[in-house]
């Protein structure tokens, strides 16, 4: 599909963000940003799927997908060949699985995580990018020793390797990652291995580092992040350590309870930041010249309640939190040499779960 809409547009320029309708949002939202000063000026949002929670773009920018994180669970294509203006491309279509979270192009497919049925889901993407009945629906199995978080699999979040022969499965019910070879040709995912990780930890999110070799796995059930060694050559998970991303004696430990939610990893793979729900913070963690985590450097106020989302702007110098409580989306500069965030500004966003850059 040939994005004629995006040509002549530099990287950035645009925000697609994600919200639950359910909840009063006004579903997918599209924005301008000033990429000076990361301001966001609203200009287009439509309500045409329900609860649009994870959003992901085509790797040439001229489709974008959505989760529809229901009960039924769906998943949706919007046409960008007006970028300020996405058009569905056809109704959405069932993922095969309960609550969809999150989602990530790879080949001819579109992936799903669906939290609620515990599997992975590999939907076909047509020629015009629009989505088909998923050929490929894989179950995962187990659970774990919190019992009201982990009677059985939650899949949470699936991220392709940059080498594109992996798929990497982040479930929350069964405390691992989940390995997947991907079909060179198509991205249908097929069982790889598994890879524990300590009981209880919850993991939600992970994010590579730039250079492919490191992995952060998010904790939900615990304020941790495991650090990871990753061997795309073998296909290969390895657990090497935790690090806090809230103080000792802050939500999480022995005090309210704080529910981390999105890693990111800046493009110079210098720091590790991290949105903190409950103790409603971005954590700045330094990262070492072989990505391995240095510890905690900072937390500050994400502007909000409730960060569901943290997103990096592509230029590296902004971040941005989907307050879904508070209902805000806030943005950060990025101090260069200590990679603090420092707050700049916000704009309403009810229920906000997600901001992608375009």
């Amino acid at each position: 599909m040939a994005g004629t809409g995006q040509q002549g547009r530099r990287r950035g320029q645009r925000a697609y963000i994600g919200s639950f309708t359910e909840a009063g949002g006004r579903g997918l939202t599209v924005a301008d940003v000033d990429t000076a000063t990361g301001a966001l000026t609203p200009v287009f949002a439509t309500d045409a799927v329900v609860n649009p929670s994870y959003l992901a773009l085509s790797p040439a920018a001229d489709v974008l997908y959505a989760v529809s994180e229901t009960a039924e669970g769906a998943a949706v294509a919007f046409s960008l060949a007006d970028p300020a203006r996405p058009e569905p491309l056809g109704a959405p279509v069932p993922v095969g699985g309960a609550f969809p979270t999150h989602l990530a192009p790879a080949g001819s497919h579109l992936l799903t995580a669906n939290y609620g049925a515990g599997s992975v889901s590999a939907l076909p993407i047509g020629t015009d990018g629009g989505l088909e009945s998923p050929s490929t629906v894989l179950p995962h199995r187990g659970g774990g020793p919190v019992s009201d978080r982990q009677e059985g699999p939650h899949a949470h979040a699936v991220v392709p390797d940059p080498s594109g022969r992996w798929l990497l499965a982040v479930d929350l019910g069964t405390d691992s990652v989940w390995i997947y070879a991907l079909d060179p040709a198509t991205g249908v995912p097929r069982p790889h291995g598994q890879t524990p990780l300590r009981p209880g930890t919850g993991p939600r999110h992970l994010a590579l580092h730039p250079r492919g070799d490191r992995a952060y796995v998010l904790n939900e059930l615990e304020s941790t992040v495991t650090l990871c060694r990753w061997d795309a050559s073998a296909g290969v998970l390895e657990p090497v350590g935790e690090t806090r991303v809230v103080p000792e004696g802050s939500p999480g430990g022995d005090a309210a309870p704080n529910f981390p939610s999105a890693p990111v990893v800046s493009p110079d793979g210098r720091f590790l930041w991290v949105a903190n729900r409950g103790h409603d913070t971005i954590a700045t963690l330094a990262l070492d010249a072989s990505g391995d985590v240095l510890g905690l450097r900072a937390t500050v106020d994400c502007g909000g309640h409730w960060p569901r989302d943290l997103s990096a702007h592509p230029g590296g110098h902004l971040l941005y939190a989907a307050n879904e409580r508070s209902g805000d989306v806030t943005w950060f500069t990025v101090e260069p040499d200590t990679g603090l965030p420092r707050r700049a500004g916000s704009i309403e966003m009810p229920a906000a779960s997600c901001v992608v850059f375009a």
